[in-house]
């Protein structure tokens, strides 16, 4: 059994497990909740737990009413250390995080692997934290999972919604797309981007750029996916490095969305 060790522990959230616990269980009990959105989909940013970590939590405390309802996670995520043509999904069985190890999902995996434009690569896998720094959220607010992890690319909105409508059908399956807004403008611009961003997304839209969102084609997949076009778009969450450990001239946004 091949295990994908975790990559970012130490840098982007901390290594130690008590720590890293405690430090979620306060980003979540510090989260605002809405116990309206039960979500079947969510989008959360993915920087450092220091940055981004408050608005993720917004978005994972919606789990926490029927933590057993979800069985499967389907996370997609930008590619930030390889090219990766189409979307990339792992050889390994396991993924690991300093909270234990999550199970993949390998007949799933299967399935999407015949659909165009999957490909099978550790390499985009080994050292991307788009997808790794949502585990240690989930592996708090959920019960049993597996995992379906997806690395997405230089992929068309149909591609990806082809990934999503193969597997979002089954009613105990959460999609998790990972992405930040804008990247280094100043606190004013990131704002007035962001907004527009949000409101995009609120709307549904499949045509976002990666100047608005770095997961800008995982998003844009999901919205044309089945679930993307009949579901509604609550926006829980919205701030940038500025509000939380940045200096304001030069920002990343965070936002965090429920399909419900």
């Amino acid at each position: 059994m091949k295990t994908r060790e975790a990559a970012v522990a130490g840098y982007f959230y901390d290594a130690n497990p008590s720590r890293l616990q405690h430090h979620i269980n306060e980003l979540l009990n510090a989260a605002s909740a809405d116990d309206e959105v039960v979500p079947e989909a969510l989008i959360v940013p993915h920087a450092g737990y220091i940055y981004s970590g408050s608005t993720a939590a917004c978005a994972f405390r919606c789990l926490l009413s029927d933590p057993d309802q979800v069985k499967r996670v389907l996370l997609l995520g930008p590619a930030h250390r390889v090219y990766v043509s189409g979307m990339a999904i792992p050889s390994v069985d396991r993924f690991a995080t300093p909270l234990g190890e999550v199970e993949l999902d390998r007949d799933a995996l299967d399935l999407i692997a015949r659909l165009p434009g999957v490909q099978v690569s550790d390499e985009a896998h080994r050292d991307e934290h788009s997808l790794e720094v949502q585990l240690p959220f989930l592996q708090t607010v959920l019960k049993d999972f597996t995992l379906v992890p997806v690395v997405v690319g230089a992929a068309a909105a149909d591609q990806v919604a082809a990934v999503v409508d193969a597997l979002a059908g089954d009613p105990h399956t959460l999609v998790v797309i990972s992405s930040d807004l804008s990247h280094f403008l100043n606190y004013r611009d990131a704002q007035r981007v962001d907004s527009a961003t949000c409101a995009h997304i609120v709307a549904r839209s499949t045509t976002l750029s990666g100047d608005e969102a770095c997961g800008a084609r995982a998003i844009n997949g999901l919205m044309a996916s089945s679930m993307g076009r009949s579901h509604r778009v609550a926006l829980l969450h919205a701030c940038n490095s500025g509000d939380t450990a940045g200096t304001p001239d030069r920002v990343v946004g965070y936002a965090a969305f429920a399909l419900y």
